[in-house]
């Protein structure tokens, strides 16, 4: 049996990205031949390092396929609907579209080519459905949890996300704003605050703003660190904070929320309480009260913070619940889904 996977993206490294190369590896785990679709052959080795994997079983090849002569073809899509060929074929979405002219004739008919329209998140499918009036499932991504665990904790506050403005809001600059103010409030904290994630190669402004905006306060920034690095950060981290999504209107531009929340699951699985804003795939992720907190403005950011960090006892029993609840989005999780949507 064959299968064909492609991500047009698939050298920016993101979350959606270990979305398709685990997708992949579980096709081969049930005996497909896999090829990767893509251009440059030394992706494997930039996967590999970022994702913290082993991806020796896939195959990479230079031409895009739309199915034709394979068994299977996942494929994710840019907003449009490709003319697919494989036996079976299934559409992924990782963001919401709107207004893309999803119901037009001609998508329909592509559409009846496609087995099955998966999604990442709950939110993303309120979106999806309504565009393109399909009925799609919902598979959170895999969160590789097991390889996440706490050291003795800093006091550190951590935020991982890409450096980017083009498409999501992760509002970094918002972070250290909030920071400050907190920094400030308490009489010079003795907490830090680190800003970890991919950046995109030559864009470097963005950054710089940070930098400057982070001067003589106690702020970090790691650009491009490794799995390892990212790993170590998250388990000395005794707070996470989000802010991805915040100023955004959500029914006019749901596309730069956060459509699920990787990065928020692996600090929760390292023992990092999760403070994220109250916006896209954040809400099916936290409870609040319960495994960490939501926020709608920068008060409740800074109080539910302050709040946490005096009361130890709640710090914890937090910390506690966000492992425990980290693992409602495992590999395992993932597979069984995957396996039972082929």
């Amino acid at each position: 049996m064959k299968a064909a996977i492609y991500d047009p993206y698939l050298d920016t490294l993101g979350g959606g990205e270990r979305y398709m190369i685990t997708a992949a590896q579980v096709l081969s785990e049930n005996g497909y031949k896999v090829d990767v679709e893509w251009r440059d052959q030394s992706i494997k080795d930039k996967l590999e390092d970022r994702f913290g994997i082993k991806i020796d079983k896939l195959n990479f090849v230079n031409s895009i396929n739309r199915g034709s002569f394979y068994d299977v073809c996942f494929w994710l899509s840019d907003g449009s609907i490709p003319t697919l060929l494989a036996r079976k074929n299934f559409l992924h979405f990782q963001r919401p579209f709107s207004k893309a002219g999803g119901k037009s004739l001609l998508n329909r008919m592509k559409l009846i080519r496609v087995s099955g329209v998966v999604v990442n998140s709950k939110f993303t499918k309120r979106w999806i459905d309504k565009e393109y009036g399909v009925e799609s499932v919902v598979i959170y991504p895999p969160v590789m949890v097991d390889k996440f665990r706490p050291k003795k904790k800093e006091k550190i506050i951590l935020y991982v996300g890409r450096f980017s403005q083009l498409e999501q809001a992760k509002r970094q600059d918002v972070l250290i704003e909030a920071f400050k103010k907190l920094y400030r409030s308490k009489g010079n904290i003795d907490f830090s605050l680190v800003l970890a994630g991919s950046s995109d190669v030559g864009k470097t402004d963005f950054i710089d703003r940070l930098l400057e905006k982070s001067k003589n306060f106690p702020i970090k920034i790691l650009e491009n660190p490794s799995f390892k690095d990212l790993k170590e950060i998250y388990s000395r981290a005794l707070v996470f904070w989000s802010a991805a999504g915040f100023g955004i209107n959500e029914k006019k531009e749901p596309q730069r929320l956060e459509h699920f929340g990787i990065s928020l699951v692996e600090a929760m699985a390292s023992g990092a309480v999760p403070i994220a804003y109250s916006g896209g795939g954040h809400r099916e992720i936290i409870d609040p009260g319960i495994n960490g907190f939501l926020w709608r403005d920068e008060h409740e950011l800074l109080s539910s913070t302050t709040n946490l960090l005096r009361d130890k006892r709640l710090l914890k029993k937090m910390s506690s619940q966000a492992k425990i609840d980290s693992q409602k989005f495992n590999l395992e999780r993932f597979k069984r889904e995957f396996e039972k949507l082929l």
